[in-house]
């Protein structure tokens, strides 16, 4: 029988000084219990047993109650570092360090649940026992001043799920990744109360023998909890209900929004909704920047996916976020069957029956277009209603640099606009025009008719991020009504080139050899499929052991650089092949598989060379001297030739017809080689730094040689 674990803690003032995090992770609580039983000494051994068991289960579903954080201050207490001033109590203000306080006031009842789901068996009854004993041990919940007390339960699965649904306040579940919105919370594991154990026995002997020993930290695992919005979906349809849908023109997208706005305002006080809290919350006038995050969002929706789709507005989405003060059902009950039409009651004018009406819609397709749900995530996002920025755009003519620097400040505000919104996500790059970026799409000054930005102020914008994100995506100052509205964009762009920043500590840069070696089996084992087979994308080997021989190079190009010049290696670079050698043609699968592989390494195991940990991946710079277009390259690495040379040969004449050679194979146009530099070995094998200048600009890469793969053979461009 599946049942329930719920564990209730309660809060004794409606405030909570806990730093960094709400809600409270279930790391804390877990912490808070082994602080409550252990405050009289040692753990029972029945009560290590029923730790140990909670541990063990799977992250819990916590409910939280709204809780907008407070205006911090700062308090000054004295550092422990009294040696510092000579041991002198008397001169402790010297040493007193700043510590900031930032409250958070909970709205309503200031409790909080953790469900845990149990298949409960004889030993998980007794274990559950105890845990309900130790929760009444709890005395404290975040800092010394967060007094709390606890209670546990064992419910069944219906009750425990009718509890949550009876919640005011925010549900937030464990999922596979953090959507929009969603957070990163710690978790217990097996191990944790071992690991919490030990770092409590290292703080008791911190100095021993005169040297201080550092605690082992405690175990957690991370979990990515989503507290996602409620939502409905509306249809707009006539009013004599003649057929379906009563199209909006696009254009009118503000319009249409602020008409829903108003028109459902009207009729939530009836429904036992305060005006003030409908101004606030629903209207959005008097609401401040912690209120912005709370307010209730109307979408409306173009119908787009095809090509020849009319982008008419037939569907409205309306956000109500977890903590919104507006019920769900009265929020519902507003705007169903909601007539967009007024009656005058000064002139007695009667509705016109051209206004739609707004009925819950029978299709939710029309979501996926737009990048919610369960829908596949995208990198980049175009406009479908233009973004309000407050950077004007210019009019008339103008010279090149002015526009240029025009559309700068935009891109930036956009950036801003991102953050406002909450779209979490680095940005790689943003393009801000006038014109639509869909065949049937508007103009964006078209649509400054019926809302309160000026035509200059709209721009369209495409918008890529380093790593997929998920809908919806609505930013800019008229979010709020009907503007900003973004879509994933039909042709996604995939990326042929990763730059996979290394945080922390880095490698010499005589590792490189071990670097990209390391880093080349890391993607072998992302890539390989549920029968350890690699596809030669990755290994350079048919299947089987023998290498691909079909005269093309068709793995990656694994690069190890050091950019800054300091003798540690700072980035890892990955390259699709089809961008190095000119005459591979890749297929969708391809350029899909590897983005995705090379994306998902995030930490690379190079031996003597160390733990490398890797950033977010991203694309070069237009200022990359590797990636730029130019006439002229110069070697950054040896060039070694594809074939041993014999004894009786010139080695420059050997090098310089090989390398002319190399580039005619890779698909580059016929260079001039100069040989600056020759180096021949005891064996007779040589490397060569040499320039290669063309008749045209060439974008790089340029890798050639029998090493290219492993970074041999890289020319930059000629300052």
């Amino acid at each position: 029988m599946t049942q329930s674990l719920l564990i209730s803690v309660r809060l004794h003032d409606a405030r909570w000084h806990g730093a960094g995090e709400w809600p409270p992770s279930p790391a804390r609580l877990f912490q808070a219990l082994i602080a409550g039983i252990g405050a009289c000494g040692t753990l029972a051994p029945e009560h290590v047993q029923a730790l140990g068991w909670l541990e063990s289960l799977p992250p819990p579903t916590i409910a939280a109650p709204p809780a907008p954080a407070g205006q911090g201050f700062v308090t000054f207490v004295p550092n422990n570092d009294l040696d510092a001033v000579g041991g002198d109590p008397s001169r402790t203000a010297e040493i007193r360090a700043g510590k900031t306080i930032r409250p958070r006031f909970i709205e309503g009842d200031p409790a909080l649940r953790y469900v845990w789901r149990l298949d409960v068996a004889a030993d998980d009854e007794a274990c559950a026992r105890f845990v309900s004993e130790i929760a009444q041990a709890l005395y404290q919940f975040g800092r010394g001043v967060d007094m709390a007390w606890a209670t546990a339960d064992v419910l069944s699965q219906e009750e425990a799920e009718a509890r949550l649904a009876a919640w005011s306040g925010r549900i937030w579940r464990p999922s596979d990744e953090a959507a929009a919105g969603g957070v990163t919370l710690r978790c217990p594991m097996p191990g944790t109360l071992q690991s919490l154990m030990d770092r409590h026995a290292d703080q008791r002997r911190r100095i021993v023998g005169g040297v201080f020993r550092k605690p082992r930290e405690a175990r957690f695992r991370l979990v990515a909890y989503n507290c996602p919005p409620d939502r409905l979906l509306l249809e707009l349809r006539p009013a004599d209900d003649g057929r379906r849908f009563q199209p909006w023109p696009l254009s009118r997208a503000a319009e249409l929004a602020t008409t829903v706005r108003d028109a459902a305002a009207r009729r939530l006080p009836a429904a036992d909704v305060g005006a003030a809290t409908v101004e606030r919350f629903f209207v959005g006038r008097g609401c401040n920047g912690t209120d912005k995050s709370r307010r209730v969002r109307i979408i409306p929706l173009p119908s787009i996916g095809y090509a020849h789709t009319e982008p008419s507005i037939r569907r409205i989405l309306v956000e109500r976020p977890p903590d919104c003060p507006i019920p769900l059902p009265a929020l519902d009950l507003s705007l169903s069957n909601l007539s967009l039409s007024r009656h005058d009651p000064e002139t007695g004018q009667i509705p016109s029956p051209e206004l739609p009406v707004l009925a819950p819609a029978a299709d939710a397709s029309m979501l996926g277009h737009y990048g919610i749900g369960d829908h596949p995530t995208s990198r980049v996002w175009n406009s479908v209603t233009p973004v309000a920025l407050p950077i004007a755009r210019l009019r008339g003519r103008t010279c090149g640099s002015r526009r240029l620097a025009n559309e700068a400040e935009a891109a930036h505000a956009v950036r801003q606009a991102l953050r406002h919104a909450d779209v979490a996500g680095a940005v790689e790059s943003v393009r801000v025009q006038q014109e639509p970026l869909f065949a049937k799409g508007v103009r964006a000054e078209a649509f400054a008719a019926g809302s309160r930005f000026t035509p200059d102020k709209l721009w369209h914008v495409e918008i890529t991020f380093s790593q997929a994100v998920r809908g919806p995506v609505v930013i800019g100052d008229g979010r709020y009504c009907g503007l900003g509205i973004m879509a994933p964009s039909a042709s996604q762009h995939h990326r042929d080139v990763l730059i996979l920043p290394i945080v922390g500590s880095r490698p010499d840069v005589a590792h490189r050899g071990a670097v990209v070696s390391a880093l080349r089996r890391a993607l072998m084992s992302r890539a390989a499929d549920d029968e350890g087979r690699v596809p030669t994308l990755f290994s350079g080997h048919e299947v089987g052991p023998s290498p691909a021989r079909s005269g093309q190079h068709r793995h990656v190009y694994l690069l190890a650089e050091d950019a800054d010049v300091d003798g540690l290696l700072d980035r890892l670079i990955v390259i699709a092949p089809w961008r190095v050698d000119r005459t591979v043609r890749p297929n969708a699968e391809q350029r899909a598989r590897f983005e995705g592989v090379v994306s998902a390494v995030h930490v690379v195991r190079a031996g003597a060379a160390g733990v490398l940990r890797l950033d977010q991946p991203c694309s070069p710079s237009d200022h990359d001297p590797l990636f730029q277009s130019a006439s002229g390259w110069v070697s950054r690495t040896p060039y070694r030739p594809t074939q041993h040379p014999s004894r009786s040969t010139d080695p420059e004449a050997a090098a310089l017809r090989d390398l002319a050679a190399e580039c005619l194979r890779r698909g580059l146009p016929q260079p001039h080689v100069e040989i600056r530099r020759i180096n021949v070995g005891p064996r007779g094998g040589i490397s060569a730094e040499a320039c290669l200048r063309f008749a045209i600009g060439i974008m790089g890469p340029i890798l050639l040689g029998r090493d290219a793969h492993q970074g041999g053979g890289l020319f930059v461009r000629e300052r």
